[in-house]
């Protein structure tokens, strides 16, 4: 698994005076998100991922939230706010936003861009140049959740070579180690046998089918035993005397 790249050094060039160092708790700065439908979608990959990897504690999964990368620490400049992005051997805990310089320089290990009529040609162009050359973040993906779209780029010798898409129409993270693919009209995450990993209600909404079909055959099985008893008090056998 390939390691994205750390924070760059200060420059010599810059003084001690010109170095601000901002608090560890800094706020995130992302816009609000230009619909539901991209909110509902950002969130339901957070919450499946924390619910497939719930017994993990070396990761951290967010979205729209901001990513403070400057190499003078400074919060006024060089930052920038994936859709969902994954960190991989940190802390697993609550942040405010994503502090590189605090975070042992570390950067995300998985990138995805839920793509909008406002910001399709950033996500396209800007930042994934940014993802590719600054964040080194070996995985990157965009969805386009109304025309479907679904492209990835996995970091090879410094440069993005996009994903092959198998014949179910998915994509490899080698990152997470999971398949990202097209469900029902959202990006789903998908295990090495291509089994699609539940939310936590298609969890309980599948326990609650298999308690109905439980007791569904037990009514079954209770009438069938009803009916071979009548069958037999016909014929003049009486189970209760056996």
């Amino acid at each position: 698994m390939s390691e994205p790249a750390t924070l760059k050094l200060i420059s010599d060039n810059i003084s001690e005076e010109e170095v601000i160092f901002p608090p560890g708790d800094l706020l995130s700065d992302e816009p609000p998100l230009e619909s539901d439908l991209h909110r509902d979608q950002i969130d339901l990959l957070i919450r499946i991922l924390k619910l497939w990897w719930r017994e993990r504690e070396d990761f951290y999964a967010s979205g729209n939230l901001t990513v403070y990368y400057s190499p003078n620490q400074k919060k006024s400049e060089y930052f920038r706010g994936p859709d969902f992005f994954v960190v991989l051997g940190t802390q697993k805990k609550d942040r405010k936003s994503w502090v590189v310089w605090q975070e042992d320089g570390k950067y995300p290990n998985l990138i995805v861009e839920i793509l909008s009529s406002s910001t399709t040609a950033v996500d396209k162009g800007l930042k994934k140049q940014v993802y590719q050359d600054t964040f080194r973040t070996p995985d990157y993906f965009w969805f386009d959740p109304v025309t479907m779209e679904l492209q990835g780029f996995h970091l090879v010798d410094g440069k993005y070579q996009e994903i092959q898409v198998t014949t179910d129409g998915r994509l490899w993270s080698q990152q997470l180690e999971l398949y990202l693919g097209v469900y029902e009209g959202k990006l789903r995450f998908f295990t090495t046998e291509n089994q699609l990993i539940l939310s936590s209600e298609e969890l309980a909404e599948q326990e609650r089918l298999r308690a109905d079909q439980a007791e569904e055959r037990a009514q079954q099985a209770e009438q069938e035993l009803a009916r071979l008893r009548e069958v037999l008090r016909t014929r003049g056998i009486d189970l209760e005397n056996i």
